[in-house]
């Protein structure tokens, strides 16, 4: 498919005013300027007549397929609130490939979500990177797992408070991550001594203790929703701690201490910006945010945490991060490619780079402009109806 005489954003490079997409098989061919187009192409031809090409949008914080598609208690397999501790939970296993809500974000030009469990734990589960099209988890799959959610404020608190368990402070639900964390480090010395010893045994295995491992040498990243300033820092300071690879989830206060981010090198995935301030920890909440932290030299993306947000307003979002300042190009680039690489799969999205998924996005007119139709969503190289 060669899609020709569009605006092209490939946002790894410049703005092409009049340019092409070329889509060979399930991969980005080629890119460039119109007068650099095949003239040797004989195959379909898409022409996006004057409107806008660009990478398909990337949600890096959301529950879709996980709960929120409005069918109640059976849709809500996001939080297991029986365990203040669920490393071992893998969102794979809690997945709808049939929520409608899949249809709503492939026709938004959403083709690429990092989903998983809630945060009404301090330790949640295993999140997972899918494509927006699918019938069953396996065949949509990216990267699995993605992250390890973890949880600090008032989440976790509100969850475990009604039924006087723990936690039900801030410092339990440090206490409780730093324990594991502690748990884990001890099994995973165990585990190496028994390697490197013959007459050692082995530790007994433990699910909890072995989902945290790959956490904890770096090779899988730590999301750790926090909103609060105060929960921020402690997030920054348990990562410190244990040498955990974090991204901070929402940071609606992380404007309020931009220079611990940027000295620790901590990217933060903003939002939902579309939303009210439903808690006290929201009461800074502010859609300057997302420009304030690029501003300061915070890697950032934007996020809809659907359903708090509907995953087809995920285009909206980050409009509006454009009126408290932010870039439009830097927006484009916190819905793609920053997105992809916060969700750890910028090897194959986010960005309009031959070699990379053909997922593609054609619009009417620029992407951020409410007026602004989605005309064609191509997913893999298949256009989607």
């Amino acid at each position: 498919m060669l899609i020709q005489n569009g605006v092209v954003h490939p946002m790894d490079g410049p703005v092409i005013p009049n340019g092409y997409v070329l889509l060979e098989g399930s991969k980005i061919k080629a890119v460039g300027p119109m007068e650099e187009c095949p003239k040797d192409w004989t195959g379909p031809v898409l022409d996006a007549a004057g409107g806008h090409i660009l990478p398909g949008f990337v949600d890096a914080h959301c529950h879709l397929g996980m709960c929120g598609d409005g069918l109640g208690f059976e849709s809500e397999d996001d939080n297991e609130s029986t365990d203040p501790c669920t490393p071992h939970l893998r969102a794979l296993d809690g997945l709808n490939p049939m929520d409608r809500c899949f249809r709503e974000a492939r026709k938004a030009g959403v083709t690429t979500v990092l989903t998983g469990p809630g945060s009404g734990n301090p330790i949640n589960g295993q999140g997972l990177v899918v494509k927006t099209v699918g019938r069953w988890a396996e065949e949509m799959v990216v990267r699995e797992p993605a992250s390890l959610k973890l949880a600090l404020g008032e989440n976790p608190k509100s969850v475990y408070n009604e039924r006087k368990e723990t936690p039900i402070t801030r410092m339990g639900t440090a206490a409780i991550i730093r324990a594991e964390c502690g748990k884990a480090l001890e099994y995973m010395d165990k585990q190496n001594k028994a390697d490197a010893e013959e007459d050692t045994d082995p530790p007994d295995f433990d699910p909890k203790l072995e989902a945290f491992l790959p956490a904890l040498k770096g090779e899988l990243p730590v999301h750790i929703h926090a909103h609060r300033a105060d929960d921020i820092a402690t997030a920054v300071r348990l990562a410190r701690e244990f040498g955990l690879k974090l991204v901070v989830v929402h940071g609606t206060e992380a404007h309020l201490l931009p220079e611990l981010l940027v000295r620790e090198h901590i990217p933060v995935i903003t939002g939902p910006i579309l939303s009210d301030r439903s808690k006290p920890e929201l009461v800074n909440s502010t859609i300057e945010n997302p420009s304030l932290l690029a501003k300061a030299g915070v890697e950032i993306a934007i996020c809809t945490d659907h359903p708090v947000t509907p995953i087809q307003y995920l285009p909206l979002c980050a409009a509006m991060a454009v009126r408290g300042g932010l870039d439009p190009e830097e927006a484009l680039k916190a819905i793609t490619l920053n997105g992809a690489r916060l969700a750890g799969v910028a090897d194959r999205v986010g960005s309009l780079t031959p070699g990379k998924d053909a997922d593609v996005v054609v619009t009417t007119g620029h992407p951020l402009d409410w007026m602004s139709r989605v005309a064609h969503v191509f997913i893999d190289g298949v256009r989607v109806k």
